[in-house]
């Protein structure tokens, strides 16, 4: 009998115990199974363990870097990106990974013309946030983060102008706003002046086209929702765990 699970809140969204238990019948794993766990803050998140038979956890917001303090381990791919959205249990260690930024280079990579963007704008600064920014690091693309405050190399939303706008040609959505049931939500930014040449990726899969997307179809640009991203990072998580 082996256990898995997602910690979060909320997790009315969630595609992860649909996809999982298929999974785990298409491999003919009947003693597998997968839940979910709300856990409205992260000092529920030890309880968790006195199931001996957990041994995989994937994680969501808003607990990527509040888990950490619990682990006893970061694999490297956590530590490069500041967060962890899987872990693993080996005996009594719990170890933390990342698989989020496999998922979006790859999902990015699908996305976007070769070498065609030098400029991006990432939408909130969570733990999602990080994963996205070392991919776009390393492809050498110069960000700017967006929130709703600004500091050290971030503006705020109000800061946000149409010039802006114009001078970042891919806009990525790293929050939760505009996910099921809340549909009718999305980032404040000026959608008036994107055009073509932009490219929006948001992070967030249910609804299937966000109002976030669908305002970047309204002015030309191209679109892409967070499904294969998560496809590709939750079969990552499954190769984690049997590694």
């Amino acid at each position: 009998m082996k256990h898995f699970g997602l910690i979060g809140y909320p997790l009315g969204h969630s595609f992860s115990k649909k996809y999982f238990t298929g999974k785990f019948k298409e491999l003919g794993l009947a003693d597998h199974k997968y839940e979910l766990y709300e856990l409205e803050t992260i000092d529920l998140f030890p309880g968790l363990w006195k199931d001996p038979n957990l041994v995989g956890i994937n994680v969501t917001v808003p607990h990527k870097q509040a888990v950490r303090q619990y682990l006893d381990a970061l694999d490297q791919s956590a530590e490069k990106v500041g967060a962890v959205n899987v872990i693993k249990r080996t005996g009594d260690k719990l170890t933390g990974y990342n698989s989020d930024y496999f998922g979006f280079r790859t999902s990015l990579e699908n996305f976007l013309p070769d070498n065609s963007v030098k400029n991006a704008l990432i939408l909130g600064t969570g733990g999602s946030s990080k994963a996205v920014r070392a991919v776009l690091d390393d492809l050498g693309i110069q960000v700017v983060s967006v929130s709703r405050k600004s500091g050290e190399g971030i503006i705020s939303y109000d800061q946000l102008t149409p010039e802006r706008i114009r001078e970042n040609q891919l806009i990525v959505n790293t929050t939760p706003l505009g996910m099921h049931p809340k549909v009718e939500n999305c980032p404040d930014i000026p959608y008036d002046a994107l055009g073509p040449s932009h490219f929006l990726f948001d992070l967030v899969y249910n609804p299937e086209t966000t109002l976030f997307m669908q305002k970047g179809l309204d002015q030309g640009a191209q679109v892409k929702n967070g499904i294969e991203m998560l496809h590709l990072q939750a079969d990552k998580s499954w190769e984690i765990w049997n590694s």
